[in-house]
């Protein structure tokens, strides 16, 4: 059981959508709405995983999993797309990300509490 989860995405009935999917895998789940506030959060709240979308508004989730990482090494961020591509994905794995899980296959991300850096 994790104890804090952070996820970041920036549309509202998505963060429920993974709220439900993780509610029981985690004590305490926050959310943040971009990742212009993800770095923050993360201070915040040190969670133990962050699921992190890739488009979002104002910063998007790679430059967002770049500036955690930055700050904390330590940090385990999956990246969450609806975009599966080859390019993406390496793009993920050059910020940092430790995992890559497509939208459409929600239920992936219960097993982050099997996997650290």
């Amino acid at each position: 059981m994790l104890k804090n989860l952070l996820i970041v995405e920036d549309n509202a009935a998505m963060r429920r959508l993974i709220k439900s999917v993780v509610k029981d895998i985690a004590t305490n789940i926050y959310e943040c709405e971009d990742g212009s506030e993800a770095l923050a959060a993360y201070e915040q709240y040190h969670p133990e995983w962050v699921v992190m979308d890739v488009e979002m508004k104002e910063k998007d989730g790679i430059t967002a999993t770049r500036e955690i990482l930055r700050s904390h090494p330590q940090a385990n961020i999956l990246i969450l797309t609806q975009n599966g591509s080859d390019r993406l994905r390496e793009q993920a794995k050059q910020a940092g990300a430790a995992r890559f899980v497509l939208k459409e296959d929600l239920l992936a991300i219960r097993q982050i509490h099997n996997y650290s850096r």
